[in-house]
């Protein structure tokens, strides 16, 4: 490691697709990556705690759990790149840790994360970091990729169980998995198939907690409805809210309605349109803009603000710095944030910005987009669907989605959704759909070809889908007309993964590069088992996909 100023791979466009070393892709300095590293050792050191508890029988204090999900979510790719709040992060979990160690009697044999000190001096904590990261230890290759591929789920578990939290939703079971998972990144002995079974256990709990995260969304708002979205611009002051979080997108719209302000979804706020107990509220006009990567050119200069949930952040321009806002666990040095106080958020400040520079002047010409096809609306129509298939009238499934980016490669999505068949139906979800969904696809009688299915949680949706929809007609889910064409970019992904690979998903087809955290063996191992493929060509892919036999 001390050959790197840092050492990082966990997303799709790690440098060279190897592995970022003087300053990340994403935007993130060495200084904040080699800071993450020493939370996420800081982490490790609490799981191993938790882990003892629970094995005791005990419970681990419900605001220790909300900070081992803040803290992971944290150092999720473009969430956060602010190195005062890692810093403030690292400390919190020393007093944690610390508050833990007094329940044992002994811990002479616990592992030094347990042991270790933050200094309070940044520079003295940043040298420490680099003592600590991915490639500070010597261990086998296969285990590393394990190893990492279990932390990079357990980060993107996180995120959603971070949202279902926020809802006043939780399973105590995902909870403990966080704890017992991180906790066995610290034991060198443990052999590469005891990590493949983590890995294969994450997934499936990732499941349960996407499912409990898609009923704190429909209890709280309703189930998603088709529902027609404008994407032009409407005169006046306004607000962009992007990332994934919907309590906040609802604050917000308590908090400026009859304020004379409209408010956007931008990137994954899109499916928010759907729900009945957003879309009441006649301010919340239009989807803005495309996927995260576009954001620098979409927003330079806008008369309006931006607020960002989660990730994807991406450096602010000058031209918006001062009109962007960040909450929760995002941050950006220089950059306004808004803080939870006693369980609330005051949005005030953001409000008052967007008052003051006055929004658009006019009126663009109208368009709109169609969204609001998760698992209860799609499954209402489960009859209808079936009968087409046998009919002939759908010849073929196709999902195609997950997570955008910049590199070169993923203009494949779109020509492959542009190449399918007009007998086939696509379904999307994710910012992967702004590759396409603003295109016409038709209609296979009364169905859209192109069913929105929601944000990458709404995977759940999809899968439901799947099984609900093999279980109708008396298949496995490997046997339905039924091919998944993915996109991968960060560690909500790598969970995604997991959980259909621990459903026994298969023939997936995953793009636009593979893992460069996946080794050689671990990535030989997957496909044998099931039968993941690169993508080539989107002609090839298709005639591989639809030639029978």
């Amino acid at each position: 490691m001390a050959q790197f100023d840092m050492f990082c791979f966990q997303c799709e466009q790690t440098a060279g697709g190897k592995g970022c070393t003087k300053v990340g892709v994403c935007g993130k300095d060495s200084r904040v990556a080699v800071l993450q590293d020493l939370l996420i050792y800081q982490l490790k050191g609490i799981a191993y705690l938790g882990d003892r508890i629970l094995a005791d029988g005990g419970k681990v204090d419900e605001n220790v759990v909300r900070f081992m999900l803040d803290a992971l979510f944290s150092t999720l790719t473009n969430v956060n790149f602010d190195e005062k709040r890692f810093v403030k992060y690292i400390l919190e979990a020393d007093n944690i840790k610390e508050n833990l160690k007094r329940l044992f009697s002994n811990l002479e044999s616990a592992p030094l994360a347990v042991h270790y000190r933050p200094p309070s001096d940044v520079e003295k904590m940043i040298a420490d970091g680099k003592k600590v990261g991915i490639l500070a230890d010597d261990v086998d290759e296969d285990v590393r990729s394990l190893r990492e591929l279990l932390i990079y789920g357990l980060k993107g578990m996180a995120a959603y169980a971070h949202h279902a939290y926020r809802l006043g939703y939780k399973d105590d079971d995902v909870n403990a998995f966080f704890f017992t998972a991180l906790a066995k990144t610290l034991d060198r002995n443990l052999s590469t198939g005891e990590l493949y079974t983590l890995c294969m256990e994450l997934g499936r709990k990732n499941f349960r907690c996407m499912e409990v995260l898609d009923r704190a969304h429909t209890d709280t708002f309703g189930h998603p409805q088709p529902t027609e979205v404008l994407i032009s611009r409407k005169k006046g002051p306004f607000i962009i809210v992007s990332g994934h979080d919907l309590k906040d997108l609802k604050d917000l719209l308590e908090q400026t309605e009859g304020k004379g302000i409209n408010i956007y979804t931008h990137g994954e706020m899109l499916p928010a349109h759907g729900y009945p107990g957003l879309k009441r509220y006649k301010h919340l006009v239009g989807n803005y803009g495309g996927a995260w990567q576009d954001q620098q050119k979409e927003f330079d200069g806008i008369p309006g603000c931006i607020l960002m949930t989660t990730n994807c952040l991406q450096k602010p321009l000058d031209s918006y710095k001062d009109r962007i806002f960040t909450t929760g666990v995002v941050g950006f040095d220089g950059v306004a944030h808004i803080e939870e106080v006693d369980g609330k958020k005051d949005f005030t400040p953001i409000i008052q910005k967007a008052l003051e520079l006055g929004g658009w002047k006019e009126d663009e010409e109208e368009r709109k987009i169609l969204v609001g096809f998760a698992h209860y609306t799609v499954l209402s129509l489960a009859d209808k669907i079936i009968e087409a298939v046998k009919s002939k009238q759908i010849r073929h499934f196709f999902l195609i989605g997950g997570c955008d980016g910049a590199k070169p490669g993923r203009n494949y999505y779109t020509d492959f959704a542009e190449k399918t068949p007009k007998d086939t139906l696509i379904l999307t979800l994710a910012c992967g759909k702004y590759r396409f969904n603003k295109k016409d696809f038709g209609f296979i009688g009364e169905f859209p070809r192109l069913l929105d299915v929601g944000q990458c949680n709404d995977a759940y949706s999809a899968i439901v889908i799947a099984i609900e929809l093999a279980r109708a007609f008396g298949v496995s889910v490997n046997d339905l007309p039924l091919t998944l064409v993915l996109s991968w970019f960060e560690q909500k992904a790598v969970a995604i993964l997991l959980t259909l690979l621990s459903l026994g998903v298969k023939n997936i087809y995953l793009g636009p590069s593979l893992p460069a955290f996946i080794s050689p063996n671990i990535w030989q191992v997957l496909v044998e088992k099931f039968n993941i493929k690169p993508i080539s060509n989107p002609e090839r892919d298709l005639n591989d996909i639809l030639t029978v036999g």
